[in-house]
């Protein structure tokens, strides 16, 4: 069998290889054996984790104690092969995806954590200072937790019996968040130490992180597509007249027979080609493609987490060990958002002008009817200053044993319980005006859009276009919110391995796991209007610089000043009519999941060469009570539901060595996604039409969801060239079955005035199956016999290819499938590639790495509009730098920076939209950070 090795190197190879090395065993009669830290170091000990192993699975190594390679996990797994990472903002990247898929089951040191009501935790709430190593699972043991189509990520943190004796790491950080012009800290400490008792080895360790992160984000974003008339319309139409679903006269009564007169929602949008046209009482109409609406958003705020680790190890003999564990992770955040909203649709000046063809300045993006710049007289705008806070405190509690019961015979088990509350509140109010007038251009160049707004020229000494100046607003709604989260969960594990010697058959590995879970939400939503508030100094929010100097807009506007919202809140809501709202619960939820699994490792002898691998089945099932409140009834009546699921997985996997240095593998699993709980809400919410689309929209869940299924196929070569140096690549297929989407359809409700309306209806579905195919390859290079001044200089890198495809249901307006659409799935870029280069000598450790990848269909718009309903993001990249210099064998220092080109993130409708489909454009922070670490 394969065995791991322990890293063993002369005092020539130490000097070759330029690294930091710690002696662990001073015996005369043993080898010495050497600790490697360092970038070369924690590449080597990736390598070994993805060499020795029966699955196909990559890792990432602490350099050293505390010294995890980025601000968080998410930032070190885009140099992964097969991962891609999305979703900057707020100071830090949030999103992943592993092969293209975003459903990944997270662990942290093999158990399912989650946060309050969800299935899993964010991989950036977890401090990096506190992990030791990651490990990304592509293909899945039986032995593991189903869960997870995309694959696994288990985070292992210190333990006392890590270490040979007593140890203490104290790191601090400072960090820049260069929009945000703040300093921000971050500082972690670890102590840990073991003693022989006259009962045993016991071990303690005590790991804290406090990190502090004020963020600045700036967007700014042309609005959705609706149609216009032009300026040869059709009656009752007037000139550059916008076309809503229907059209009223005077007296509000409908005066054109086509009911609707287009259809929203459409995949590829309502044609673009020049002269294109609608029906309008039989007749044909041209239209043009303009946008509702131009807006812009600075949002700041400042983010907490704290983390606290405490392990203890006790071995009362050479047989057995017990370990508790208690993890604690503290979240707190306070954003405000500033918003500049203006909208672009109204024709009411140019209905009966015989100059509205020039006073409406409409350019069109050549060859197509889509708006490029026009001028709006007489628009609408407002003003939002939004404060949302949130607070997360999660506990999880672990205690358990291993057990050598015979030579042959390990069993090992574990109870963990865990608690999680995640309470969140939003306050927001909005200042409003008329303008005379505004001048945009949707794309002024490279999809950032211009605008600015036009004085009354008849106006003498007053400057009506300064949306900075309060007097130009007046006060119109208030909007109260707030959301209760809570989730708690009991898990009891237990495995058991037998080494066995039947022929092939050498290790047998039963296990079972039963997980007791419940979660519920609660919450509560208000809104009141009010004109005549006084907008005082202190209500009033005045920001500056915006979009550091990048876009034609204005860069300074007033807003409610969410921070004096939320600390006067009572009297605010008094101001308005309304007064405190208790929490109503929307949903309580109770599940029990079983699973069992068998696994056998197997290994032989074929043409000379060893034969190894895995052989599983794991068998789940999982029964779900629901309890659902019909929060939009006054008698808020309260109604149960059920479901059960039972799935068999298979998993085999085949590891041959066709040299010492060679490994071929082949891998065939089967894995599934459980609906996340808020999907199985069957509540329906009605959402007036606030906007005058023509229709409002409604959401809910549905509690007959079923999991998604995923077979899944994977082929891998990996040459293990030299010490530290390895190339790799996989081939891997997905098919996947049930995919959860949004079913949108169009529906008849009362509305609160009692008459029936017409409402967009989302409702999740098992609706769509899909594909996934791809290519990875990644290699690490550290080159031997370099010149003196390029040695310890190394390359790690990484490509992956793939191909997509979902089917999609589309409906008409009355719910009808009328067609199946074949897309690309949801987050997958066609390539994505990742180059690190790395040089280590003497006391100096450098890594400079720039990950990208291709455009990708992120998600739906809402089904309101004429655009197409696919919102795309640009390609995307980040270049990262991280130094570190050892001072003495204790005392480092570092320097870190993030997103140093400074990138802005895009995304536009339409696969092939990217020019005349811009959607929003967002400026995030460059970081940059000093630090130091003691080690003792």
């Amino acid at each position: 069998m394969f065995q791991k090795k322990t890293l063993s190197l002369s005092i020539a190879m130490i000097a070759a290889l330029g690294s930091s090395y710690v002696a662990v065993a001073q015996e005369e009669d043993q080898v010495e054996e050497i600790v490697v830290t360092g970038i070369r170091g924690s590449l080597t000990q990736a390598l070994d984790v993805k060499r020795n192993n029966t699955q196909i699975v990559d890792a990432i190594v602490a350099e050293d104690i505390g010294k995890f390679p980025d601000n968080n996990v998410i930032e070190s797994l885009q140099r992964v092969t097969g991962v891609q990472v999305t979703n900057r903002g707020s100071g830090e990247t949030s999103g992943i995806s592993i092969r293209g898929l975003t459903d990944i089951n997270t662990t942290v040191n093999g158990r399912n954590i989650f946060t309050a009501s969800g299935l899993a935790v964010a991989l950036q709430d977890v401090p990096a200072s506190l992990i030791k190593q990651v490990d990304v699972y592509k293909t899945r043991s039986a032995s593991q937790i189903e869960n997870g189509i995309a694959g696994s990520v288990d985070i292992k943190t210190q333990r006392p019996f890590d270490f040979d004796g007593q140890k203490f790491v104290v790191a601090a950080r400072a960090i820049n968040q260069e929009q945000a012009d703040e300093i921000d800290p971050n500082i972690s400490g670890l102590a840990s130490n073991r003693w022989e008792t006259g009962s045993g080895e016991f071990g303690a360790l005590v790991n804290l992180s406090f990190a502090e992160t004020n963020y600045r984000d700036q967007s700014i974003t042309a609005g959705a597509m609706v149609p216009f008339a032009t300026d040869d319309p059709v009656a009752p139409f007037g000139n550059y007249e916008r076309i809503f679903l229907d059209h009223r006269d005077v007296n509000g009564v409908i005066d054109v027979i086509e009911n609707p007169i287009w259809t929203p929602g459409l995949l590829d949008g309502l044609p673009n080609t020049p002269g294109s046209t609608v029906s309008v009482n039989g007749q044909p109409m041209e239209y043009i493609l303009g946008r509702d609406a131009i807006f812009s958003s600075d949002f700041t705020g400042k983010r907490e987490r704290s983390a606290a680790n405490v392990s203890l190890q006790f071995a009362p003999n050479d047989t057995s060990e017990y370990t508790f564990e208690a993890f604690y992770n503290g979240y707190r955040n306070e954003s405000f958002n500033s918003l500049l909203f203006s909208f672009a649709d109204w024709w009411g000046s140019y209905a009966n002008s015989p100059t509205a063809k020039a006073d409406a300045n409409i350019v069109l993006f050549e060859g197509t009817n889509i708006v490029k710049s026009r001028s709006v007289k007489d628009n609408w705008s407002f003003t939002s200053g939004d404060l949302t806070t949130g607070k997360t405190d999660s506990f999880v509690y672990a205690l358990g044993g291993d057990w050598e019961l015979t030579d042959n015979l390990k069993v090992k088990s574990e109870v963990v319980y865990q608690e999680s509350t995640f309470e969140s509140d939003f306050i927001a109010a909005r200042f409003e005006n008329a303008r005379y007038g505004l001048n945009v251009d949707f794309n002024a160049g490279g999809g950032i859009p211009a605008f600015s707004f036009i004085d009354n020229p008849a106006t003498t000494g007053l400057n009506e276009a300064d949306v900075s100046d309060v007097a130009n607003w007046r006060t119109a709604q208030l909007y109260d919110n707030a959301n209760k989260n809570e989730g708690d969960a009991v898990t009891f594990t237990t495995d058991a391995t037998y080494d066995a010697d039947a022929g092939i058959f050498k290790q047998f590995n039963v296990g079972v796991r039963v997980d007791q879970r419940a979660a519920a939400e609660s919450f509560s939503r208000q809104e009141g209007f009010n004109p005549n508030v006084a907008i005082t100094d202190e209500l009033a929010y005045i920001n500056n610089g915006f979009f550091d100097g990048n876009a034609d807009v204005p860069t300074t506007w007033a807003v409610a000043n969410g921070y004096y919202l939320r600390s006067n809140a009572d009297a605010m809501r008094a101001a308005y009519n309304l007064k405190k709202l208790e929490l109503v619960e929307s949903f309580n939820i109770d599940e029990l999941t079983a699973s069992a699994y068998v696994t056998t490792r197997y290994e032989a002898e074929v043409a000379g060469r060893t034969l190894d691998g895995e052989i599983g089945l794991r068998y789940t099932s999982s029964d779900t009570d629901m309890e659902f409140t019909d929060t939009a009834s006054a008698a808020k009546e309260v109604y149960d539901d059920s479901a059960s699921t039972t799935k068999v997985l298979p998993s085999l996997s085949l590891r041959y060595a066709l040299t010492d240095d060679l490994y071929a593998r082949l891998a065939y699993t089967e894995t599934l996604r459980r609906p996340n709980f808020a999907s199985l809400n069957s509540r329906i919410v009605y959402n007036e039409d606030v906007t005058g689309i023509g229709y409002g929209t409604a959401g809910g869940g549905n509690p007959d969801l079923k999991p998604t299924e995923s077979q899944n196929y994977d082929f891998s070569l990996e040459w293990y060239f030299a010490d530290a140096s390895s190339l790799y690549g996989t081939l891997f297929k997905r098919e996947i079955e049930g995919f959860v989407i949004d079913f949108r359809r169009q529906v008849q409700h009362e509305t609160p005035a009692g008459e029936m309306g017409t409402y967009v209806l989302s409702q999740p579905y098992n609706a769509s199956n899909g594909e996934l195919t791809g290519l990875e390859l990644g290699a690490v290079w550290f080159p031997e016999n370099l010149p003196s001044v390029l040695d310890g200089f190394g390359i790690q890198a990484s490509y992956t290819a793939l191909e997509s495809s979902q089917s999609t249901p589309i409906t008409d307006s009355k719910g009808t499938i009328i067609e199946t659409k074949t897309t690309d799935l949801f987050g997958v870029s066609d390539e994505s590639y990742s180059v690190v280069l790395a040089y280590e000598k003497e006391k100096l450790g450098m890594r400079l790495s720039y990950a990208w990848r291709s455009e990708f269909l992120n998600n739906y718009e809402a089904a309101l509009f004429a655009n197409p309903l696919e919102v795309w993001r640009k390609p995307e990249s980040s270049m990262d730098l991280q130094i570190t210099y050892d001072v003495t064998d204790n005392l480092a220092l570092t320097f870190d920076g993030t997103n140093l080109t400074e990138e802005i993130y895009q995304s536009y409708y339409g696969e092939n939209g990217s020019t005349t489909n811009n959607f929003g454009s967002a400026l995030y922070s460059r970081t940059f950070a000093i630090g130091a670490r003691l080690t003792f």
